[in-house]
């Protein structure tokens, strides 16, 4: 199966070709930035396409992050997987931003829970933990920074994603110390890879939000119609 990944939920505008049968990355490129992923997506797939000498109709599928992350990012990354998937008649798959960032130390074989961890903003961050299998142990979930602490130093830890270092900061002194994967974005080969394993009917690519945009309309100050 040929996967073409997309990730501009977060920290970087990312592409990559995987090939499953191959177990092979066939052309990737990832530009770390914080905003500005509508410019910059578009000619970096073309670019990643081109260097995996296949054209849309080559591919099997098109998998992108969904989230939790930027509401504009991955608008961007939604809009443009489901474009290309609608044009070149391929499926289209959603994969969570939390299980790209912890599925890398679940595959080279965790020795303690991978907690994997967003920045959320005002103390808060969108979390969710793995076991040592990859099997679910807290559902994803936005929650306050003292709150996970709680939850999760209470035994050997990995510490994964964008907020890793934040917990980190806080983690108890007398608790098992973490180790900590810190990354802005995930690694666009294991999204790819995800990707490829997805049950098209179950991973949807639309928006994993958590929660609700800060920004919200005024009902109180809009003006009567008429």
């Amino acid at each position: 199966m040929r996967v073409l990944a997309i990730d501009t939920a977060l920290g970087a505008c990312s592409a990559a070709v995987f090939d499953s049968k191959a177990d092979e990355i066939f052309a990737s490129e990832s530009i770390a930035m914080s905003r500005g992923h509508a410019e910059a997506l578009m000619p970096l797939v073309a670019r990643v396409m081109d260097h995996a000498t296949l054209s849309f109709h080559d591919l099997d599928r098109i998998a992108v992050t969904v989230g939790p992350g930027s509401f504009t990012g991955l608008r961007v990354g939604i809009s443009a997987a489901r474009g290309i998937a609608l044009a070149a008649g391929k499926p289209a798959v959603g994969i969570s931003t939390l299980s790209a960032f912890a599925v890398p130390s679940i595959a080279r074989g965790a020795t303690g829970n991978v907690v994997s961890a967003i920045d959320a903003r005002h103390d808060h961050v969108y979390l969710q933990v793995f076991g040592i299998a990859g099997e679910i142990l807290i559902p994803a979930q936005i929650i306050s920074i003292p709150e996970t602490i709680r939850s999760v130093a209470i035994e050997p830890a990995i510490l994964v994603g964008s907020a890793a270092t934040v917990l980190e900061a806080e983690w108890p002194p007398d608790a098992p110390r973490p180790q900590v994967e810190a990354s802005a974005a995930p690694d666009i080969a294991w999204v790819a890879r995800l990707g490829a394993a997805a049950e098209v009917t179950e991973a949807l690519p639309k928006p994993f939000y958590l929660r609700l945009p800060d920004a919200r309309p005024q009902d109180a100050a809009r003006l009567p119609r008429r």
